[in-house]
C-alpha cells in the first residue's frame, strides 16, 4: 500500500475507533471476530467480582457432575443458546458510557437475520483495573437479568 494511501485509510478506520473507545473494545473481543464463551476459564481475567465467583461455582458443578448440565447453560452475552455468527457480527452496536474508573457499554445485536426475537441489548458493566478494563457484570435489557444475580447451587458444597 502506498504511504499515502495508507494515511488515508488510518484517518478513515482510526476516528470511528476512537468514538467507541478501550472500554467497548474490552466487549468487542467477546462478539468479533466469533462469539466467545465468557464463563471459559481462558477468558476469565478479564472478569472481576462477583462475575468470577459465579465462573468459579460454575467450573465446580461441571466437575461434580459432569453429565449434568451447569449452572450457565447458555451464553451470557448473547442472552441465548442459538445463534449466527455473521448476524451478530453484521448488527453489534456498541455505546459506552464512562464515570471514571467504571464504563457501562451496551451491545446491541440480532441473533438472526430475521425475527423480531433475535433482538438482544445487553449492559456490561466494567472497571478499570491496573489500567484495564474488566467485566464486572452483564446485564440482559431484553430479558431482564443481570449476571451477578444468577445463582449456582450445584457448584457450591
Amino acid at each position: 500500500m502506498r504511504p499515502t494511501a495508507f494515511v488515508a485509510a488510518l484517518t478513515i478506520v482510526l476516528p470511528a475507533a476512537a468514538v467507541a473507545g478501550p472500554a467497548s473494545d474490552a466487549v468487542k473481543f467477546f462478539y468479533v471476530p466469533a462469539v466467545k464463551f465468557e464463563a471459559d476459564a481462558q477468558y476469565r481475567d478479564r472478569f472481576t467480582e462477583p462475575v468470577t465467583k459465579l465462573f468459579d461455582l460454575n467450573d465446580q458443578a461441571i466437575k461434580k457432575h459432569p453429565d449434568q448440565v451447569a449452572c450457565i447453560d447458555f451464553d451470557p452475552g448473547l442472552d441465548a443458546q442459538d445463534f449466527d455468527q455473521k448476524s451478530v457480527f453484521k448488527t453489534l452496536q456498541l455505546s459506552e458510557k464512562l464515570d471514571g474508573d467504571n464504563a457501562e457499554v451496551t451491545a446491541s445485536f440480532n441473533l438472526f437475520s430475521e425475527g423480531d426475537d433475535s433482538k438482544r441489548e445487553m449492559v456490561w458493566s466494567l472497571k478499570k483495573i491496573d489500567g484495564k478494563w474488566k467485566v464486572s457484570d452483564i446485564a440482559s435489557k431484553t430479558s431482564d437479568w443481570k449476571l451477578s444475580a444468577l445463582e449456582c447451587v450445584a457448584g457450591q458444597e
